[in-house]
């Protein structure tokens, strides 16, 4: 008996292993825009708005340095959610999920570098035609700019990832950062978030 107890133990922690290898290798929904391997150790989210001034400043001061010292290592995978605060941000995020997966990180790079020139207008028409004039040079023309602002399947998956998001980490503000699985709490400056990747690495 005590032997098919202990063939039953590895193969239980066999299966546990494998598991979690596979888990750890699972490729993101297409409509995740990330950065890194799937097999790296830690896993951040970013749930940002496109709108949002300190998301802008995360992604353009932040971002680079986690890329350079942890991402290009193997170490990290950002994995960059929708979490729109406005129509305008809610608009930008349909753009992101409408363009060709390749030119996405491109798309958030232009869309924060450049956020106080798209949303300077004055009323949402004005600030859709900034946007319009920005995202040409990646290839959304003024009619497939249009497509995909009325796409019902885009806007259904950003509200649902907003949603279950809000759901499952209480967001309350943007950038809301949540390192494998556990909230960030603090300024979301590098050094702070530096800490918390070394000690899951």
């Amino acid at each position: 008996m005590n032997k098919y107890n202990l063939i039953f133990k590895f193969f239980f922690i066999y299966l546990v292993i494998c598991a979690n290898a596979y888990s750890q290798d699972l490729k993101l929904p297409n409509d995740i825009v990330a950065l890194g391997s799937n097999k790296a150790p830690v896993k951040i989210k970013v749930f940002s708005s496109l709108t949002c001034p300190h998301c802008a400043s995360f992604h353009i001061k932040v971002v680079p340095k986690i890329k350079d010292k942890y991402i290009d290592a193997g170490k990290v995978q950002l994995i960059f959610i929708d979490f729109p605060l406005d129509q305008a941000g809610f608009n930008a995020s349909k753009l992101l999920h409408c363009i060709d997966e390749k030119k996405r990180i491109i798309f958030l790079d232009t869309i924060y570098e450049q956020q106080d020139k798209w949303t300077s207008g004055s009323n949402l028409i004005d600030i859709n035609n900034n946007l319009k004039k920005i995202v040409k040079s990646l290839g959304i023309t003024a009619a497939k700019f249009e497509e995909c602002l009325n796409d019902d399947a885009i806007a259904e998956k950003i509200l649902n990832n907003r949603i279950e998001g809000q759901k499952k980490y209480s967001i309350n503000s943007t950038p809301t950062i949540i390192i494998n699985e556990k909230k960030f709490e603090g300024s979301a400056i590098f050094k702070n978030i530096e800490k918390k990747i070394k000690k899951h690495i």
